[in-house]
């Protein structure tokens, strides 16, 4: 082979080889392009929660869990060549199938969070009501417990221990997870006052109580009853006996009272007991709610049902529902039947 035949044999060997090396870099490239924009990220929706100085390793464990195939190598090269394990966001990010890398890894980088929707209802205390926030959002159940049980800070809210609740109208809410602490009461205030709209105040000044009353007998007439539809028979009952000063003797204010919620038969014991949330002992309302009350329960007692009922116990039935009585004499015959029954049951 002459030298300028192997020379031109040599200079085809390295285009053929250039020709590949272009061709490898075409298809990674496309491949790439494929899997930051084009692949799903994951199969499944999840939330990834990152809170402060949080290790990158922590965020990428979330999620590598959920990831397909491939995602999370391309999720890692971006963070590198854009020095996101520096500069970590706090927050919330929701995931969804369909979501490309590069669509994950923008909105994780630049803290785009997704709001979460915080829902809560039959709470009966403010460490449960403390413990449910703090399972949705970033809030340390801890802190505000201690915030709810302070005198000083409830008052900022024009309110105190005992009614602090009330600012709570069960519902669904839609905010961010690294919500502050004051932003988040802020947040409460604002939708407690549109709740209590001019026609709720309206009502309430005819009932004759405030808005905080109101909610605390509504948390009374709950306790009592899972019927919606007699609500507002029993908030009359107990509205007759607190307008002439008869104590209110509801049970579940002494279920309240000892703490104990379990109980299913009021004995003598309980009912001696020294509480300001006794209603046998103490004539009037309680000092607040004994669970946070719904709307449904605070409606019920602005449109109670007008009656001149002043006693009730539950039905023999075991319906649910309860018997009503305008006179000792009446009630006594139906909380008869209804202690025989229980004792039929063998009910403690």
């Amino acid at each position: 082979m002459t030298e300028q035949g192997g020379q031109i044999k040599q200079n085809s060997g390295t285009k053929r080889l250039i020709l590949s090396l272009i061709a490898g870099l075409v298809f990674f490239g496309l491949l790439s392009a494929y899997f930051v924009f084009g692949k799903s990220f994951a199969s499944e929706k999840f939330l990834v929660k990152v809170r402060p100085n949080m290790a990158y390793e922590a965020v990428e464990g979330q999620l590598s869990d959920k990831a397909n195939f491939g995602s999370m190598f391309f999720f890692s090269v971006l963070s590198q060549t854009f020095g996101y394990e520096k500069n970590i966001k706090v927050g919330c990010f929701e995931v969804k199938p369909g979501n490309s890398v590069w669509n994950v890894f923008q909105r994780i980088r630049k803290g785009r969070q997704t709001p979460v929707r915080l829902t809560f209802n039959n709470i009966r205390t403010r460490e449960q009501l403390a413990g449910r926030f703090a399972q949705q959002l970033m809030l340390d159940s801890v802190t505000l417990v201690n915030a709810f049980s302070n005198a000083d800070s409830c008052a900022k809210w024009g309110l105190t221990p005992e009614t602090i609740v009330v600012l709570f109208i069960p519902d669904t809410y839609e905010m961010y997870w690294d919500i502050s602490y004051n932003r988040f009461m802020e947040k409460m205030q604002k939708e407690y006052n549109r709740f209590w709209t001019a026609s709720r105040l309206a009502k309430a000044k005819e009932v004759g109580l405030t808005p905080v009353e109101i909610a605390t007998m509504a948390s009374i007439v709950e306790e009592e009853s899972n019927n919606k539809a007699e609500r507002p028979a029993i908030a009359g009952l107990y509205l007759n006996r607190y307008r002439i000063e008869m104590p209110l003797q509801a049970d579940p204010t002494v279920k309240f009272a000892v703490k104990d919620f379990s109980l299913r038969r009021i004995l003598f014991e309980h009912l001696t007991v020294e509480s300001p949330y006794n209603t046998y002992k103490v004539t009037g309302l309680p000092p607040g709610p004994i669970r946070v009350p719904s709307k449904d329960g605070i409606d019920a007692v602005l449109n109670y049902q007008k009656h001149d009922y002043l006693f009730m116990c539950a039905n023999a039935d075991f319906s649910g529902r309860h018997a009503f009585a305008r006179n000792m004499a009446e009630h006594s015959v139906n909380a008869k039947r209804y202690r025989e029954e229980l004792n039929k049951r063998g009910v403690k």
